[in-house]
């Protein structure tokens, strides 16, 4: 694949799987045999755990990524996100506030066959949390 045809199969993958919610489409962008390397160790990391993640955050979040950087190289793209998400569900035993919280974060990913194969991220979990419970620190220290 070009740089350009990968660049644009992230951004299609991005926009329509996590943005638009069309989780029938993702296995037109991941390869057969997929791996999410970032997944909670609870869930498998293959296709399934990576639908069990979405459906997980998404009835905790009405979410929007946005893309701010990309840099491809090769077989190779990582990315640097922005998400604007917000809270409509339980997460991590906060009830639903209706906040809209951003936080930040990168995703990186290995294409083989004009497909992702493996997948990567880093998201600031803490950043979210805390606007969430409106705390200036979201580390939970013991009392």
């Amino acid at each position: 694949m070009t740089t350009n045809a990968i660049k644009q199969l992230i951004n299609s993958y991005i926009s329509t799987i996590w943005n638009e919610g069309a989780v029938e489409k993702v296995t037109s962008f991941l390869h057969p045999d997929f791996t999410d390397h970032t997944l909670p160790t609870t869930l498998p990391n293959g296709v399934e755990g990576l639908l069990q993640w979405i459906a997980l955050t998404s009835s905790s979040f009405k979410h929007r990524t946005i893309i701010e950087d990309q840099v491809t190289e090769g077989d190779k793209s990582i990315i640097r996100i922005r998400m604007e998400m917000t809270h409509i569900g339980l997460w991590r035993g906060i009830a639903p506030t209706g906040i809209i919280a951003t936080t930040g974060g990168y995703r990186f990913f290995r294409i083989a066959d004009g497909k992702i194969r493996e997948q990567w991220g880093q998201i600031d979990g803490a950043a979210l949390e805390a606007a969430l419970t409106g705390s200036a620190h979201a580390c939970r220290l013991p009392q």
